[in-house]
């Protein structure tokens, strides 16, 4: 059994690949937008390049990505994902990179878990969690 995230970003899909590949190495695996399915369109006219279904890899972690209904609102709530990276370095670096254009939510910093943890929101309303594994 396995369970894996997948993420709705209800049109900024392809964009939000492009970041997470840019910030912390994700690589496509599949990637199938919505004018190659064999059935009848799914979404509105004019969204057809738009994402159907992506398969990312970050690290050893698969994430599954799609733009959805594409209406532009997506909303990511009741979650986080947690980022688990090597060493100090790679935590402020991975950090810093998905903060980009989003909030920080609790700043880098030592905690009694671990050298370096800390908690953002990205540019499209992902909820991460940064730290280093004592």
């Amino acid at each position: 059994m396995q369970v894996q995230p997948y993420l709705f970003f209800d049109g900024r899909c392809e964009e939000a690949i492009e970041f997470y590949r840019r910030t912390v190495g994700a690589e496509i695996t599949m990637l199938t937008r919505f004018k190659d399915s064999p059935e009848p369109p799914m979404v509105s006219p004019g969204s057809e390049n738009k994402v159907m279904h992506a398969s990312i890899r970050i690290g050893d972690t698969t994430v599954l990505a799609s733009d959805g209904r594409c209406l532009g609102q997506p909303k990511f709530q009741g979650f986080a994902l947690s980022l688990t990276v090597a060493n100090e370095n790679e935590a402020e670096r991975s950090f810093a990179s998905l903060s980009e254009g989003g909030q920080v939510q609790m700043p880098l910093s030592k905690t009694f878990f671990s050298p370096r943890f800390g908690m953002l929101v990205d540019r499209f309303g992902v909820s991460w969690m940064v730290y280093v594994a004592a």
